[in-house]
């Protein structure tokens, strides 16, 4: 008899899921955003103008668009919806993703002010590009992987760009000093006024309660007319804390993706497997691809996944690749090796710690990428007679 599968998340993971489960399976997937699945990480693209909203869309799988679920009730294995309905599983996998990071801002209250908004949907995607006109300011509140992606794709609909970063330098989570730095460049180039290590401390906004400029711990303001918030994302869990399962960062899963129900996986950006949440696409793939194979019987295991964040900066005047991979910070006695061309804007930096490559970091310059990101992920042993140099050339030295 074919169980009933019930999947709550129509994103990544719960259509890359459904889909690989394949069209002989009985799976429901339940989608809370009105929109057909689409590939989140593309979302700047379409604020750019560089994409169609249609050109971003996921495979088609069937969803339940629009709806809700608002409670699990594990005896009875039943998942009860906003619209009054409940849909009973046999298999019940939560793939509900992440909620953006909200900072604790003055101003900011439980509704945000007109002008103010997260970066995480398509919903958010068209409201922002509803709002932005040429020479319109915008203050972009995060400088790491989303604030970046925000403020080039503002810049190039022809904004008025300031992006604020608490932090020392921009993605710190991927780049070291010199990496970050060329990326600095890229975005005043773009015209980008880009501050780091400046702490927001609040909004002000208008008697009609719209946003007029964004308050610094120092007291000066920035105007705007736009505020986007990229402080990071927090795996969605609230479903699964009230169902009594086990959450510590997001929720606790085992080598099959089980949570502490063993009728109830969890995969993607809430999952958290052995101490990690990822929250990137190329682990929830995974993630979904093993759940697949686990769910038809076949025995597989999931063991971590060694992701690669990859980002292109599209624009007329001046692209850039880049792609990290790993830790970029050396420890004591690791080998760097390191190639900067300041002409061509173009950084190649890996770290080796005894004969495995631990890191890296590529600017303007992919070409060995590929050959690099294959030994890391694999975590392979370096040849012996391999010079560390030849690792930066544009097969990688493998």
């Amino acid at each position: 008899m074919t169980s009933e599968i019930v999947v709550i998340g129509g994103g990544t993971a719960g259509v890359r899921l459904a889909r690989q489960l394949g069209a002989g399976a009985r799976v429901t997937v339940l989608g809370e955003e009105t929109h057909a699945p689409y590939n989140r990480v593309l979302l700047a693209e379409v604020l750019a103008g560089r994409y169609g909203p249609e050109v971003i869309a996921l495979p088609e799988v069937p969803v339940r668009r629009g709806v809700r679920a608002t409670s699990v009730d594990r005896e009875r294995r039943l998942v009860h919806c906003a619209d009054g309905t409940t849909v009973g599983y046999d298999s019940l996998v939560l793939a509900t993703g992440s909620n953006p990071v909200l900072p604790p801002l003055r101003g900011l209250g439980p509704g945000l002010p007109d002008g103010v908004h997260p970066f995480r949907t398509m919903d958010d995607c068209t409201a922002l590009s509803d709002a932005v006109r040429p020479g319109t300011r915008a203050v972009v509140v995060g400088g790491g992987l989303l604030g970046v992606s925000a403020a080039r794709a503002l810049a190039v609909r022809g904004a008025k760009v300031v992006l604020a970063q608490q932090g020392e330098h921009l993605m710190e989570r991927q780049l070291d000093v010199s990496a970050s730095g060329l990326l600095r460049a890229h975005l005043e180039l773009l015209g980008v006024e880009v501050h780091t290590e400046c702490r927001v401390r609040g909004l002000r906004t208008t008697p009609e309660g719209e946003v007029a400029a964004v308050i610094l711990a120092d007291g000066f303001a920035l105007d705007a007319e736009i505020v986007v918030l990229a402080c990071g994302v927090r795996p969605r869990v609230g479903l699964a804390v009230d169902a009594g399962l086990e959450v510590r960062k997001g929720i606790v899963v085992d080598d099959e993706l089980r949570t502490s129900d063993p009728y109830i996986h969890a995969i993607g950006d809430c999952a958290e497997h052995d101490g990690v949440v990822h929250g990137l696409a190329g682990p929830a793939l995974e993630q979904a691809d093993v759940l697949a194979s686990v769910l038809n019987g076949d025995g597989a295991r999931y063991s971590g996944t060694r992701a690669l964040t990859r980002l292109t900066l599209a624009s007329s005047t001046s692209p850039l690749d880049l792609a990290a991979f790993g830790d970029p910070t050396p420890r004591p006695g690791d080998d760097v090796v390191q190639l900067a061309d300041a002409t061509r804007g173009a950084y190649r930096k890996v770290v080796v710690r005894g004969d495995r490559l631990v890191g890296g970091v590529l600017l303007g310059d992919l070409a060995s990428v590929g050959a690099l990101a294959r030994a890391w992920e694999g975590d392979e042993a370096l040849p012996d007679s391999l010079p560390l140099l030849h690792l930066l050339t544009n097969d990688g030295g493998l």
